[in-house]
């Protein structure tokens, strides 16, 4: 998964509009115009499609953690230059408040089946025998079941 597919998903799930996505990212300390949205949010076949960094991926997931859980008290968390696929769950899991019985449900919205041990494998440390990187397989997985968690489809 690209990180522009991972920005595409939770704008969608969660409906922000361009304003709302602005104001996102400026919650993690990055400004951002609306045509760089823009790009960020087209699809690869598009001309004016841009790849959003890691870095910029990073501060609009920890304004989503502001919007969702409120601003710590102390300095605001610094956006990490690399992310992994383990740390984009993380945060989204810290976003939405998230237990492993929570991510086992939305697993189970898109009848992928996982377990409480699998799941706390993705969120040790790397340098642990017990961690486990989480492949997009995963990731995909869990970013369309909640998209049918908090975007569920409107009845006829």
């Amino acid at each position: 998964m690209t990180n522009n597919d991972v920005l595409r998903k939770i704008r969608y799930t969660f409906d922000y509009s361009d304003d709302q996505m602005i104001k996102l990212f400026k919650q993690g300390e990055l400004e951002v115009t609306r045509a760089q949205i823009s790009d960020w949010l087209k699809k690869e076949e598009d001309p004016d499609y841009k790849n959003i960094m890691d870095k910029h991926l990073a501060h609009f997931l920890n304004g989503f953690i502001i919007e969702k859980r409120g601003k710590r008290d102390g300095p605001a968390p610094v956006a990490e230059k690399t992310l992994t696929n383990n740390l984009i769950l993380r945060k989204i899991k810290i976003a939405l408040n998230l237990k492993v019985e929570d991510m086992i449900a939305i697993y189970d919205e898109q009848d992928f089946t996982i377990s409480k041990h699998e799941i706390s494998a993705f969120f040790r440390k790397p340098t642990q025998s017990q961690y486990r990187l989480c492949k997009d397989q995963f990731l995909r997985n869990f970013l369309m079941g909640m998209q049918k968690k908090y975007r569920p489809e409107p009845s006829v």
